[in-house]
Formats: C-alpha cells, structure tokens, sequence
C-alpha cells in the first residue's frame, strides 16, 4: 500500500507564538492533521516579535509534525535583522525541503515575506503544486507605507517576483474582495482564488463577565467604560486620532483606553502617554492566546484601525475577536472597505475618520452614552453573525476542503 503524500507548510511564525499568521497557519495544519494526512511545518525555533524566547526543537502538535529550525529568527527590531532572519530562515528551508520524503503539496502564507520564492523553488525542483494565503500584499504594503517608491528598482524587482509566485501558485486565498481585485489586476487569477478572511480562535474567545473578569480586576478597570485597541500596531494601523481623541477625556475618570499587542506602532501609543502624563490611557503587551478571553472580554467597545491607503494591502482581522466576544466596534478608516461592509450590512459598530478627531470624541461620547442594554444587543448581533458567516468551522474547513483538491488529497 503507498504511503499518504507528505504536505509541507512553511511559516516563520508557529503556535504557541502568538503572532496571528502562524495561528492561523496552525489551525490550518491541525485540520488537515485530524483528516488524516501527513502534515510537516517548518518554522524558527525563536518568538517572532520576542527571538529571546525558545521553543521545543520538534514536538508533534495534534498530529502535525513540526520541525523548529535555528537561528531563523531574530526579531523585528529593523529591515537588516528581519532580512538576516528571512535569509537564514529560507535557506534553511530550502535544504530540507529537497529531502523531504513523499512531499505532495506545500502550503505558504506570508511570513516571512516573500517565503513564496522558497515554494516556488519546491515547485520547481520537487514538481508538486504550492497554495499561497495572502495575508498581505507587497510591493503594495511598503510603497503604501512610504518604505519605497512605486517606480524605484525594488519596487519593480519585487513586483515581478510577486507575479511569479502567484502564476506559480495552484490555490491563491486573498482575505477579502478589496485584496482579490488588487490580485486581479496583476493576472486573471479568477480561476485559482478562493476569496475568505480569515477567522477568530473562539475556542480561546469565550465571554467573560466583566464584574469578575481577571483582567479587570488586575489592571483597576471594575467600573470604568473600556475602549481597547488590541493587535499589531503599525502605521498600517494608525492610531492617531484615537490617541488625541483620548486626551480629550483626560478628566473624566470613567473611562480608560487600552493599547494591548506589541509592534513598531506601539511607541507612538508610549510616547504620547509618556508626553502628556495619560492616567487614562494603558499600555500592554501581547496577551498569551489562553488569556485572549480574559483581555478582550474587558472592553465595552473594540477599536479596528486601517490606513486610508491600505484597503486591500492589508486585512483588519482585530474585527473577528471583538465579534466573537460579543463586543462592538469602532471602526477607524476608510470607506469603502471590508469593515465598513460588515458594518453597512450589520449594525454592531460605528466609524470615524482618519484625522477626525471632533468626530472621534463625538462618536467616542455617543458610544458612553448608549444603554447598556443596546452595547449587548450589538455585541449579541456580531457573534451571531460570526456563527453563521464568519466561524472557524466553516471558514478552516472550506479553506482546507479546497486544499485537499489542489494536492490531489480526495
């Protein structure tokens, strides 16, 4: 009897990290894992934000063989160390890959960036088929940034390579149609696309009351109104407004704004508290994801932030955690958009401006001033959505049903 085909998913980042690709990676993996097949992940055997920490060189994780390679990895401290890690990382990848036994498939998303070069070269020397999620898209991301310029030589060269890794790619899965038309307009890539966010891990995201929830009681927040901002922060995601709105409400010691994640971003949120003596305003690192219910439980109100020009590049995934507690959201950035989709077709949420802060105030008073009652019945109105829209039940399962087709699984 022949032996099962050995699928191969590369990611930098892996549980227990608690960065958001390699979570999601995970569930994923696990899922094909509880099908039967034979799962391999290659990943760094350091923490994606914090290289301090270690994990187990090889463990198996609910069936999932995963291989923890060293020295890929060194934080994100700046680009040359993140290249350095990247190179590291590939390299690595790229030797193991060719030996690999039995190797049906390898599935990528975009951690690190450009890993699709490492699949493509599997392609090639390994004759399998390659599925690409897109969690971001570059060139895009960096010229929206301002990190180079569209028509600079890099620019151009990582265009070109973008395009070959999604010619090469059997399965490509953009998280929303905003990200699928960008997609579209670098190749008719209708065909091969299956276009889905991505999901929140509600086995980790149960509500919690918040006259007894842990995280309230630690941090001093019994009795005041929550506004939490939870995630990466990145210019990507600007903060700005919320930050001077925030100010605006220095005196009223009823409410207290929580900047809960790590990244670049998160010295702006530091340098302002820092700058204006903000009692209201707290800043928090990543919480373990055994701990997500607990610190997203205690907000009354979410904030998603997007970037003007980042509607396609990027995907707000904060958005499903807020859902899948029961909390509605404030929405910072623009229309149109898929969070402002979500909320023109449902009604758990408000949105605000970039730049906007007489609005934010506005909007962030409205939001004090709303009964109890209705926050609940707006927060019951996302997880509902969530359950039949949006869960990972059907969202992981649809994605790995069309995996199992592309690597000739069923």
């Amino acid at each position: 009897m022949a032996k099962k085909k050995r699928l191969l998913i590369i990611s930098q980042t892996f549980v227990p990290d608690p960065a958001s690709v390699g979570q999601h990676v995970a569930d994923v993996a696990m899922e094909l894992a509880r099908r039967g097949h034979d799962v391999r992940v290659y990943t760094s055997g350091r923490g994606y934000e914090d290289p301090s920490v270690k994990y187990p060189r090889r463990e198996n994780l609910h069936g999932v063989d995963v291989r923890r390679l060293p020295l890929a990895s060194f934080g994100k401290r700046s680009i040359p160390i993140r290249i350095v890690g990247l190179i590291s990382f590939s390299t690595q990848v790229i030797c193991r890959m060719l030996f690999t036994r039995r190797l049906g498939g390898i599935f990528f998303s975009t951690s690190p960036p450009l890993v699709g070069v490492v699949a493509r070269i599997g392609k090639v020397l390994r004759g399998v088929p390659i599925a690409y999620w897109a969690m971001d898209l570059n060139p895009d991301q960096l010229i929206a940034m301002g990190k180079i310029r569209k028509q600079s030589l890099r620019a151009r060269l990582l265009e070109r390579i973008n395009r070959g890794i999604l010619k090469a790619s059997a399965l490509i899965v953009p998280l929303d149609r905003f990200m699928a038309a960008r997609i579209q307009q670098r190749g008719d890539f209708q065909a091969k696309m299956l276009v889905m966010p991505p999901w929140p891990h509600e086995e980790n995201l149960q509500p919690v009351d918040q006259a007894t929830n842990p995280f309230r009681i630690k941090h001093a927040l019994l009795g005041k109104f929550v506004i939490m901002y939870s995630g990466n922060h990145s210019p990507a995601n600007p903060l700005a407004t919320l930050l001077q709105a925030a100010r605006r409400f220095e005196a009223d010691d009823r409410v207290r704004f929580l900047f809960v994640g790590g990244g670049h971003g998160k010295k702006e949120v530091e340098a302002a508290i820092a700058a204006h003596a903000l009692k209201n305003v707290i800043s928090l690192p990543y919480q373990p994801l055994a701990d997500l219910k607990w610190s997203l439980s205690a907000a009354d109100v979410h904030v998603v932030a997007m970037g003007d020009n980042m509607v396609g590049v990027i995907h707000p995934c904060k958005v499903y955690g807020a859902m899948a507690v029961g909390r509605p959201v404030l929405y910072l950035g623009p229309r149109p958009s898929h969070i402002a989709d979500l909320l023109e077709k449902h009604t758990f949420g408000w949105h605000v401006a970039h730049g906007d802060v007489d609005g934010a105030e506005q909007t962030l008073r409205e939001i004090m001033q709303t009964p109890t009652e209705e926050l609940q019945r707006m927060g019951t109105e996302a997880q509902e959505v969530l359950g039949r829209e949006l869960s990972q039940k059907i969202l992981c399962g649809r994605l790995v049903d069309r995996l199992e087709a592309v690597f000739g699984l069923k």
